[in-house]
């Protein structure tokens, strides 16, 4: 049974930092897509960042390049985000997803962790 559990969410000044984990229980990990995404207060899944098996690629929304960093440890089955220069646009429900090996198709998803940024 695929699992998704992040972590390391919570209450930031604007302009700080935090870092997101999402341990993963994903048959054949080092080869799945990874990805996060964030939904905002009254707002629908937004693509914050993906990363590609074996972290070969990264892509980002344009909102949040230069500012997040998306990586994996595959030893660890975990794939972090890192988040700095928060602000207060950043707040938000952040949902590690993950596709299966050989597909872009992000089937499964965590329970999520809540950000908020404050002024």
């Amino acid at each position: 049974q695929v699992q998704l559990i992040e972590s390391g969410g919570g209450l930031v000044q604007a302009g700080g930092s935090l870092r997101l984990s999402c341990a993963a229980s994903v048959r054949s990990f080092r080869y799945a897509y990874m990805a996060w995404f964030r939904r905002a207060p009254g707002k629908s899944h937004n693509f914050v960042a993906r990363i590609t098996g074996s972290g070969a690629t990264t892509l980002y929304a344009d909102s949040v390049k230069g500012r997040f960093t998306i990586s994996r440890d595959d030893a660890k089955n975990t794939v972090y985000l890192n988040a700095s220069s928060l602000n207060l646009q950043d707040t938000g429900v952040y949902y590690c997803a993950a596709a299966p090996p050989s597909t872009v198709d992000y089937i499964y998803w965590g329970r999520g962790t809540q950000v908020t940024v404050s002024s």
